[in-house]
């Protein structure tokens, strides 16, 4: 059999047109590796596999049929045997309080976050355990560790998406797929606040008089330093944040 771990190796990055899974595909391919990079945007993914190499494959992770013909697509490339998912899609909208919370921003939270994580992850994993084994990597959010005001529906969502992590690392003790949870703090990207509050004005605000926030590049970083450890070691849970950032609520500022 094939070994998974043996060079050069392939993952398919979702999220992959922006922030976090953007940089983590220029990354991986910068270190060697073959990369399937998805998301919904193909003229992204396009100018993506233009500059770096990698696959593009556009898909809508909230549709089965997508996540269908994605994974077939990325098991069936010729060279080295898919052998790590990196579930980077999802996202937060609105800030919501509970008392006023619009349920369907609440679900299209968890369609992104959760359930698409969900569908990616039970689509590729039979084709890890036939080849023996590969890495599963969920990209979080400390929201998933903890609350804050105006963040119940992104909270709920990240700590289903933890869950998908911890249950699935004791699903599956004792087969070598190592599973691998990585929560960000606050991360400037192009796109997260944005999407989030709507204008430029407020998701700048988000940042503002903060010392560095985390980089899309610093998440790919430890995704990448996570990847390329020793496969008897896992890194059951990652937890980032700028130096600046003690808690979800609890940030200096100038």
């Amino acid at each position: 059999m094939t070994d998974p771990y043996a060079r050069p190796r392939r993952a398919l990055v979702s999220g992959a047109s922006t922030g976090i899974g953007e940089e983590t595909v220029r990354l991986l391919r910068a270190r060697g590796w073959e990369v399937v990079a998805t998301a919904r945007r193909r003229d992204r993914l396009e100018a993506l596999a233009a500059e770096t190499g990698c696959e593009p494959f556009a898909a809508d992770l909230t549709q089965d049929d997508d996540v269908a013909a994605l994974a077939a697509f990325a098991t069936s490339r010729p060279g080295p045997p898919l052998s790590a998912l990196v579930n980077v899609a999802g996202g937060a909208l609105g800030m919501d309080s509970i008392a006023d919370a619009d349920v369907g921003r609440w679900q299209a939270m968890y369609d992104r976050n959760v359930l698409a994580t969900l569908r990616l992850t039970t689509a590729v994993l039979p084709q890890l355990r036939a080849q023996g084994g590969g890495d599963v990597v969920l990209i979080s959010s400390t929201a998933g560790h903890d609350t804050y005001p105006g963040g119940g529906g992104y909270v709920a969502a990240k700590h289903a998406e933890r869950v998908i992590a911890t249950t699935m690392r004791l699903e599956l003790v004792g087969e070598p797929i190592r599973v691998i949870d990585i929560a960000p703090g606050m991360v400037r990207t192009p796109e997260f606040s944005l999407n989030r509050l709507g204008s430029a004005e407020a998701a700048d605000a988000v940042y503002a008089g903060v010392d560095e926030p985390l980089t899309a590049g610093d998440v790919a970083e430890a995704v990448a330093w996570t990847l390329s450890l020793a496969r008897h070691v896992n890194i059951d849970s990652l937890v980032m944040r700028p130096v600046a950032q003690a808690s979800n609520t609890v940030v200096a500022r100038r």
